[in-house]
């Protein structure tokens, strides 16, 4: 039977460095999103960074799922 998703994910952060490398900047991004929604109110540049920075955070994890995909496929 194929490894369960969590423990692939941890097995890929382990040995595969663009994987790693992705979770480590969606990490870097989610604490930055959570600075801003912290915050009462957000300038406009702070606006646009929140939006910039949610739709980079969906690039790394569409691209982190290719690399899963990719890894179940071959199992």
């Amino acid at each position: 039977m194929n490894a369960q998703p969590h423990d692939l994910k941890a097995q890929l952060l382990q040995t595969d460095h663009e994987f790693n490398q992705l979770a480590a900047k969606h990490h870097e991004l989610e604490d930055r999103l959570h600075e801003l929604t912290a915050k009462h109110y957000l300038s406009e540049p702070e606006q646009l960074e929140e939006v910039t920075l949610k739709k980079r955070k969906l690039q790394l994890k569409d691209r982190m799922e290719d690399i899963l995909r990719r890894h179940r496929q071959q199992a």
